[in-house]
């Protein structure tokens, strides 16, 4: 196909982009302008080759999205064949007297061949075709394409979460999700387009109905009332051409609609159709052998064609034994492999020493005795790979190398339970079913699914754990199916993401300096220890990752705190200068790409309240009412701006931030506190409420 359409496809590139729609414009002046029979020899036959190509392309592609044009390819096909149908209908009502060749060879010569001398078998021949295009293979592959449309639609939401769940595991990088949104995104808008194409077919089929009728009634009363034939010759000499003209049309008409049922009813795997059909049908030698012996059953009956019966049972059974010793070498290959080495002997007992002594491992995982296979090298731990994963992007993100998980069993914990601990404390625990997949509900779906009703452990969502024979199921529901490993990596990720400050010491921190001072050692050494200690430092590098700011841009956090580590040492001081100096990428990472930030402000008087409160004793000058309503205010206004799909943001004044954040992390943790100072000048505020009147 490829070599075929190299012609077409430089032709149209050469048209510097105007060649469709020469071709489209040329296609429909054929409604209008007569054409002489040797051209409708030739664009009947183009109009054979076109289908067959399209058929061809459907049967060896790999998957219905790599052949994403087939919708638009359909439709102009369909285009082309009406056109013809009202060229070819012009020339047999105004020739058809003149012989059954007036119309060219190509429909002259379809309609002998069916009609073979008999007319009545003939038309019986052709309205049985177009019933079987029309009522079986129209019909079926319409009503697919509705289907298929209709829940790949449904699914779309889902798909988008399973992937942001992929991206939050580590399991792909940004540029793989961003694919993957654009490959869910190509397929529904190929399913819709299908479902659309599938009505145009339809229609074709239809009108290549009623014009047969129209031809022949219409060439007898002109054969007979205009040209003076007789009404057998006009009879014979309409229906031939009628019937030519609608085989050399419908035949391609039943190719397309063929290629439409195939690949709307196909899987999206990576494997053309005669793959599928061998590795499903053919593929299983138990099948081949059951086969086998009733077609031999069947040939040993008398009174059956037992020749037939027994030549086939003898095919059968011979593939089955061929596919059962291919199998069997591949076993013997695989066993055949050099064993693993064996591991050292244990070392003799020795004295105790400090490698004795326990510690507390910054990030720990322990897994239930039934998790053990997940997290096991030599059982190819799928888990394993998934936290490596979650480690390199949250390092990527944070700015700062995260620790490896130190991963053992605990025979305390339930058979399918984990417990996630930091620094030798317990934060977050949960149990999943290893031989399920977690369903979880995005939170608009009301098709219930069967299965344990459960929690997804990260974002505390509605989930069911199901069997994997459903998955596709719950899919098409519009659930966001993942398997244990990636339950598991989620939570660890979202656990991680949110407590990153306490995996920051002074260790990482001197890392962090000394990799700056391979670029910039004169800023490095003016900050540290002229200007300020360590431990302000990492100080301040905690409370910005407690605030979910990355710290990618030592640079520009080394030159601030420089600048103005000469006059302050207080480390929420100089995090508020560092804050301002990121305030772009801060901003930029609430994920709106419009110029305009929507804000929520508090009224001037609650903010004065608030600023008088801070100066005269802290937290502690707040009335308990007064905190609860403004985080009941604050928490109705960030729960309408989620539903309208924008970011919540809280902005303040410089002295109110860093207290009010630490007043809403737990109670609105999803609003994000920013200072006046920390928007940029390129952005234009947007204010979208105001709390506390």
């Amino acid at each position: 196909m490829t070599a075929a359409s190299n012609g077409p496809a430089r032709f149209l590139r050469n048209l510097g982009g105007a060649g469709l729609p020469i071709l489209i414009l040329a296609m429909l002046s054929m409604v209008v302008l007569p054409l002489p029979p040797l051209v409708l020899d030739a664009l009947f036959t183009f109009n054979i080759v076109l289908s067959l190509m399209v058929v061809l392309a459907v049967v060896y592609v790999m998957r219905p999205l790599d052949f994403a044009v087939f919708p638009t390819v359909l439709l102009l096909a369909t285009l082309l064949r009406l056109a013809l149908n009202v060229a070819s209908t012009r020339v047999v009502l105004l020739h058809g007297h003149t012989g059954t060749d007036s119309a060219g060879k190509v429909i002259e010569a379809f309609g002998e061949f069916v009609v073979g001398g008999n007319y009545a078998v003939g038309v019986v021949v052709f309205a049985i075709l177009i019933i079987i295009n029309f009522v079986v293979v129209t019909k079926g592959a319409g009503r697919v394409s509705e289907v298929s449309a209709r829940f790949t639609l449904d699914a779309l939401p889902g798909k988008q979460m399973a992937i942001d769940a992929d991206l939050n595991a580590g399991i792909i990088s940004q540029e793989e999700a961003a694919q993957r949104r654009a490959e869910v995104r190509t397929e529904a808008d190929f399913y819709g387009a299908m479902d659309g194409s599938s009505k145009f077919v339809r229609g074709d089929a239809i009108a290549g109905l009623l014009i047969v009728f129209i031809n022949v009634i219409g060439g007898i009363l002109i054969g007979t009332l205009q040209h003076d034939l007789g009404f057998a010759a006009a009879a014979q000499t309409y229906t031939l051409l009628t019937i030519g003209d609608g085989l050399v049309a419908q035949i391609p008409s039943l190719l397309l609609s063929t290629a439409v049922a195939i690949i709307v009813t196909r899987m999206s795997r990576a494997e053309n159709m005669s793959q599928q059909l061998f590795n499903q049908l053919v593929g299983d030698p138990r099948i081949l052998r059951v086969v086998a012996v009733l077609l031999g059953l069947l040939g040993l009956v008398p009174g059956m064609p037992n020749v037939a019966f027994l030549l086939a049972a003898g095919a059968c059974a011979g593939s089955a034994w061929l596919l059962e010793r291919k199998s069997a070498a591949i076993r013997q290959a695989l066993d055949s492999r050099p064993a693993e080495p064996e591991l050292p002997p244990p070392e003799p007992n020795r004295d105790l020493s400090w490698d004795d002594v326990g510690q507390a491992d910054p990030i720990a995982l322990d897994v239930g005795y039934r998790l053990i296979p997940l997290v096991d090298r030599n059982q190819d731990g799928e888990l394993m790979r998934r936290i490596k994963g979650v480690r390199k992007r949250l390092s990527e993100e944070l700015g700062f190398l995260i620790t490896p998980v130190r991963i053992r069993d605990d025979l305390d914990l339930p058979p399918q339970g984990y417990r996630i601990s930091l620094l030798g404390s317990t934060i977050a625990q949960g149990e999943v079913y290893a031989d399920r997949e977690l369903a979880i509900n995005p939170g608009h779906i009301d098709q219930p699914i069967q299965g344990i009703p459960a929690r997804d452990p990260a974002f505390n969502l509605e989930a069911v754990w199901i069997e994997p024979v459903q998955r596709e199921d719950a899919q098409a529901r519009g659930y966001t199916v993942v398997d244990v490993p990636t339950v598991i990596a989620t939570h660890l990720s979202k656990v991680l993401q949110e407590n990153a400050h306490e995996l920051l010491g002074h260790q990482e921190a001197q890392q962090l300096l000394d990799r700056l001072a391979r670029s910039a050692p004169r800023l490095v050494e003016e900050l540290t220890p002229k200007t300020l200690s360590l431990s302000v430092i990492v100080r301040v590098l905690q409370e910005l990752l407690r605030d979910q700011v990355a710290i990618t841009n030592m640079r520009s956090i080394c030159q601030t705190l420089a600048e103005h580590g000469r006059t302050t040492q207080d480390p929420e001081v100089l995090t508020g200068h560092v804050r301002a100096a990121l305030g772009r990428s801060i901003v930029q990472k609430l994920g709106t790409q419009s110029e305009e930030l929507p804000v929520i402000t508090l009224e001037p008087r609650l903010e004065q309240i608030l600023q008088d409160a801070l100066k005269g004793g802290g937290e502690g000058g707040i009335e308990p009412s007064l905190a609860e309503r403004v985080q009941a205010q604050l928490s109705e206004t960030t729960q309408r701006q989620e539903i309208a799909g924008q970011p919540a943001v809280l902005l303040v004044s410089p002295a109110l931030r860093p207290w009010l954040a630490r007043f809403l992390r737990f109670a609105v943790p999803s609003l994000k506190v920013l200072a006046y100072n920390e928007v940029p000048d390129s952005r234009r505020v947007k204010l979208v409420a105001a709390v506390g009147s």
